[in-house]
């Protein structure tokens, strides 16, 4: 008889662990580590002073940069504006993107002759006559019965309204110079003789300048003072007798730094009615680059 096999069994022992619990622990985890440092950024802006909060909230609630130049200078002004920064100052025309749209600006900085004027115009508006601006710088006049009282240094009731005007134009300057002249009449005084309308005028010079200083922001500012005092003999219509205060902004020669500064770019034309903004910006550059082309040949 022949013998039987022996039977072999094989015992496999299996280990059933727990399936894949998947990522849903982190989401988990993530939004709480997000409440909690919500929660702790609350604690601590409910430790700040007044002042803390209002700048925190002023930060987040301005506009950006390009949203500010838009609504202030325009379309067409802005992208002129971005054109030459980014020309002349690359590296710096970057940094301003990083700073709060509320910064004072020093609007020597803008670049175009264009848009200081607009800036100029939208904050001055009527009471600036004889303006004109140069690659250096601009100036205009204030006529006196906006600031003073007929043939007196003595402040009238605009003087407040019109200096605030003044310092939103002069506040952020750097490494500049303002000059303001007082023209006056020897006419306009009571005495009616030079002396007496020397002291108004300078007078008058002084109390702008004092005004002008309070309100700046850098050291790097110069303000200086002058007179102009004309006789206009036999003269008595106060019509004619109009005194100004002559207000020139312009940049120092050298900066502290050594470098020269920036000149105000006057190249682009005026605008066709019969193209886009974005059109004209366009024609406006390639126009200019056309003509450094020539100018360097």
């Amino acid at each position: 008889m022949a013998e039987k096999k022996p039977i072999i069994v094989i015992k496999k022992i299996t280990v059933a662990g727990a399936g894949h619990h998947g990522g849903s622990w982190k989401v988990a985890l993530a939004d709480f580590m997000t409440a909690l440092m919500a929660f702790f950024l609350v604690m601590w802006l409910l430790a700040q002073s007044a002042e803390s909060k209002k700048a925190v909230s002023d930060y987040f609630s301005t506009p950006s940069i390009i949203e500010y130049n838009f609504q202030n200078f325009g379309a067409e002004l802005t992208l002129e504006k971005l054109f030459l920064d980014l020309v002349n100052e690359p590296l710096k025309a970057f940094e301003q993107f990083m700073e709060p749209a509320d910064k004072t600006p020093n609007i020597l900085d803008f670049g175009s002759a264009k848009v200081v004027t607009s800036f100029v115009a939208d904050n001055m508006r009527e009471m600036a006559k004889n303006y004109s601006v140069t690659e250096d710088g601009f100036e205009f006049d204030i006529p006196d019965y906006e600031l003073f009282k007929p043939g007196t240094a003595d402040p009238n009731q605009g003087f407040v309204d019109v200096m605030e005007k003044l310092k939103t134009l002069t506040t952020g300057l750097e490494e500049s110079n303002v000059n303001l002249t007082s023209l006056f009449f020897v006419q306009a005084v009571r005495e009616q003789n030079p002396e007496a309308a020397n002291r108004v005028a300078a007078q008058r010079a002084d109390l702008v300048a004092a005004k002008v200083k309070a309100g700046l922001e850098h050291n790097t500012v110069t303000v200086s003072t002058g007179i102009n005092v004309k006789d206009k003999k036999g003269e008595i219509d106060p019509g004619k007798l109009v005194g100004f205060i002559r207000v020139k902004v312009s940049q120092k020669p050298v900066r502290s730094d050594g470098k020269k500064p920036r000149k105000l770019d006057t190249l682009f034309g005026d605008s066709k009615a019969d193209m886009s903004v974005y059109d004209n910006f366009v024609s406006q550059a390639v126009n200019s680059k056309s003509k450094k082309d020539k100018e360097k040949k």
